[in-house]
């Protein structure tokens, strides 16, 4: 029997336009298995399976600190076994090379920058903005090719934030991706190389977020950030570009940048600024190469009407004007002309 993350799979690369052969080919799987799932139609499913108990356990907050402390240089395994079995740790090396070889890296790596085809890719985050009692984030979606981008500000990086960001940007950008790229978020995945090497278990409602629209998830390997680079440049552009000049304004007239502020002025400004910028490693406006991007995105599902979205940051609307902290007047007066 399959498990649910490749039942999904299936199913995506099915509505993607590949063949029953080509879709075993690249799963691995035989013609008949696949022929069976997508004539079924439906996803095996399961409980959460609890983790057991290591012996490393107790040495991982050690490990993880000395990890942090060494780079960007590698600490190598058998240093740290013998540091944490002076601490008391009872077990052997394998155990600890298993553990530590998601957070190695080789720092003779040269970078690589990797392009992708239109309607390929999107690359999505959350940015933090503002911590404390009032927390301000900033859900990020890049387009790989065009580098069009979608920001969604919430108060929570939770999964139902996660989701709901991502609907509201296929939504936004009138179609889907073939697959998508996160970060290693414990709201997107459940369980890293649960089914071997790259194999994930992802959070359910993802899988089946990713089963209605028909795109593939990808998570980033462990700090490999600058495999998810678009859309973390987009982030420093976004609070310096945008935030801060407004938090600034706002801040003059005894006024804080808040979820609903942020959202009613974004649209506006991912059109008419970050999307006519000539973009620093494309050199071509986001807007151009959007219009180019969209032709090849998928459709977007029919219950997607009926899915959750930010109105406010589609162009053209805005949000209500009960919603603002303030009478719109006050805003449309410190904003005129720095925004």
């Amino acid at each position: 029997m399959l498990i649910q993350e490749q039942s999904v799979e299936i199913r995506v690369l099915a509505r993607q336009g590949r063949s029953i052969k080509a879709i075993a080919r690249e799963l691995g799987l035989s013609r008949n298995t696949v022929r069976k799932y997508l004539r079924n139609g439906e996803s095996p499913r399961y409980t959460p399976r609890h983790p057991q108990p290591t012996k490393l356990d107790p040495y991982k907050a050690y490990l993880q600190e000395r990890i942090e402390a060494a780079r960007p240089h590698w600490i190598p395994a058998t240093v740290l076994l013998r540091e944490i079995q002076a601490l008391g740790y009872p077990g052997g090396i394998s155990q600890l090379k298993s553990y530590l070889a998601p957070f190695k890296r080789r720092t003779e790596e040269p970078l690589i920058r990797f392009e992708t085809p239109p309607g390929k890719q999107v690359q999505v985050d959350f940015t933090t903005i503002r911590r404390g009692r009032s927390p301000l984030k900033a859900f990020v979606a890049t387009l790989g090719y065009s580098r069009a981008t979608f920001v969604r500000f919430s108060e929570r990086e939770d999964s139902a934030a996660w989701l709901a960001g991502l609907e509201a940007a296929f939504d936004y950008f009138g179609g889907v991706p073939q697959e998508a790229l996160f970060d290693n978020a414990g709201a997107i995945i459940s369980e890293r190389d649960a089914f071997g090497d790259g194999q994930h278990r992802w959070h359910p409602a993802l899988a089946d977020l990713a089963d209605i629209y028909g795109f593939r998830p990808r998570v980033c390997r462990p700090y490999r950030a600058k495999t998810k680079g678009k859309v973390e440049r987009f982030n420093g552009y976004l609070k310096g570009s945008f935030v801060t000049p407004l938090a600034a304004t706002l801040k003059s007239a005894g006024l804080m940048l808040d979820v609903t502020t942020a959202n009613a002025h974004i649209g506006r400004w991912i059109e008419e600024v970050a999307h006519q910028r000539i973009h620093g490693t494309t050199q071509v406006k986001p807007a151009v190469r959007l219009a180019k991007e969209r032709l090849e995105l998928l459709p977007l599902p029919v219950r997607q009407q009926s899915a959750t979205s930010a109105p406010s940051l589609r162009p053209g609307r805005a949000l209500p004007h009960e919603s603002l902290q303030h009478p719109l007047s006050v805003y449309d007066q410190l904003l005129e002309g720095q925004v």
